[in-house]
This record gives structure tokens, sequence and C-alpha cells, in this order.
């Protein structure tokens, strides 16, 4: 396929245009927080709290006096930062142990398999709060904890798209030219099975945001000064009634990452398989 042609392709999905602008609202708010915002996120203005919207604090100020508005572009930076390295852990790590269990077969496969099946049994929050119990709660450990959840999903993905790949003729014509498994398995099932792959890490890109958002809300994840969109949320629950805003500017920030990045990978599904959008 193309490069235009995917490129033109996916421009004529409704979800993946709209998915594409508010994730690159959401982009656009986390390169600029690197290197602007209306004040410093952690400065402490006790008698200027809760302050309503004004041409000063454009989103109010919470409970120490801190601009919402500055909070919200720097949570952006910290949500995307531990999406993108959780994800990229499981997409590296979790893609060569489903090629691995594709090519080997027999005990290998067995025992990845078997090893993804109990990772499964620690989602991301528990396996978080056992991490934490050791090292103490961090960004780092929120990461880990992500990262290590992704694993078995892009595995276990990785696997059963490669075994269908395997399966193919041009396979075949590919071992009767003398090809090991190995080679097969770098030149021609991990190109076929890239789409696959790009959509399922955007997808879960957006469960990363998620649930980085859940576990500074319990208080594992980013920890203060740095803002959180999931640490805002806990934090406004007290001031819910008095300043409802509070909670739902990071709510609806959450909201636009994640409702942003699954119209997106929707829209990457349809685009790279015609006979999805044929059939709606």
């Amino acid at each position: 396929m193309k490069r235009d042609g995917l490129i033109m392709r996916c421009l004529r999905q409704r979800n993946f245009v709209i998915g594409l602008i508010l994730v690159g609202i959401v982009l656009a708010a986390a390169l600029v927080s690197y290197f602007w915002t209306p004040h410093s996120p952690t400065r402490i203005n006790v008698p200027g709290r809760l302050a309503p919207a004004s041409s000063v604090h454009w989103f109010g100020t919470d409970h120490f006096g801190r601009d919402v508005f500055s909070m919200i572009l720097v949570g952006s930076r910290n949500s995307i930062g531990v999406g993108l390295v959780a994800v990229t852990i499981g997409v590296l790590t979790g893609v060569a142990l489903g090629l691995l269990a594709s090519a080997k077969r027999g005990w290998v496969e067995d025992l990845i398999m078997r090893m993804a099946d109990f990772t499964f049994a620690f989602p991301a929050i528990l396996s978080a709060i056992l991490i934490t119990a050791i090292l103490g709660p961090s960004t780092f450990n929120s990461i880990l904890a992500i990262g290590i959840f992704n694993i078995p999903v892009f595995a276990r993905i990785t696997r059963g798209a490669a075994n269908a790949i395997l399966a193919r003729d041009f396979i075949l014509a590919a071992r009767a030219a003398g090809k090991g498994r190995i080679r097969i398995t770098l030149e021609h099932v991990l190109p076929n099975i890239s789409n696959v792959l790009i959509v399922q890490a955007t997808i879960n890109f957006a469960l990363a945001i998620l649930a980085e958002a859940g576990l500074s809300y319990l208080g594992l994840g980013t920890q203060p000064p740095d803002p959180s969109w999931g640490r805002m949320l806990n934090e406004s629950q007290t001031f819910l009634f008095r300043a409802p805003m509070l909670a739902i500017y990071p709510g609806a920030a959450i909201m636009i990452a994640v409702l942003g990045l699954n119209l997106l990978g929707d829209g990457l599904r349809d685009a790279l398989d015609p006979r999805l959008a044929r059939s709606r």
C-alpha cells in the first residue's frame, strides 16, 4: 500500500479525522507546557485559593491557589509521557515474545502463553499496588506496572496474527527457498502484521493514559508537586460542590485524550482494512 494512498484513505475516515484533532490538541498542550505556562503549576498562593476563572487565571485556582490551566498543561505532558513509555515497553517486549512463540512453537510457545496468562491475573492497578508496596509510589513505578500489563496483550495479538500469516502460501514459498524461521519472521511476518500492531498500540495508549490517571487518583502514580490529571480529580472531591470546575477540567482532559486515541485507532483500523469500512 502506497503511503499517499494510505494517508488519503485515513483522511476519508471521519473517526480518524476527529481523533487526530483531539489527539493533536493534547499533544499541542504537552509541547506548549515545555516552553510556556501562564503561571508556575507548583506556585502556592493561599490568599487566592479557589478563585473563579478570570483573565489572570483562565481556569481559576485550586485549594492551594495554584493555576489550574497551568496544571492541566503540565499534566498532559506527564500523562502522555507515562502512556508512551508504558506502551513502548509493552510493544517491544510483547511483540518479541509473540514472534518468538509463533516461530518456535512447541514448549516455547506454551511457556510464553502461560506466562502471559499469569500476568493477566494482575491488572495494572493491582501490579502498581504490589510494586508500590516494595519500591514506593512514583511515576516510574506506574510506568513499570502499566508496561508489564501491556506485554501479554501484545504477545497474544502478535502470536495470533503471526500464526495466521505463517499459514499463507507465500510463507511456504519462502521456506522452499531455504529461508529459516527467524528470517521469515523478520522479512515476511512482522511487516504483514505491523498494521494490526499499530492499531493496537494506539488503543493501548488510550488505556495507559486512563490507567495512569487511575493510579494517580489512588496516590500511586505521579507524586506532588508534579501535576497529574488523576490527582487533580482526587483533590477536587472535597470542593466538588463549592468549585465543581476543579473536577470538570481534568476530567474533560482525560476524556479528550482517551476519546481521541480510541477514535484514531478505530479510524486506522478501518483505513488499513477497507472490508471493515464497507461492512458498516
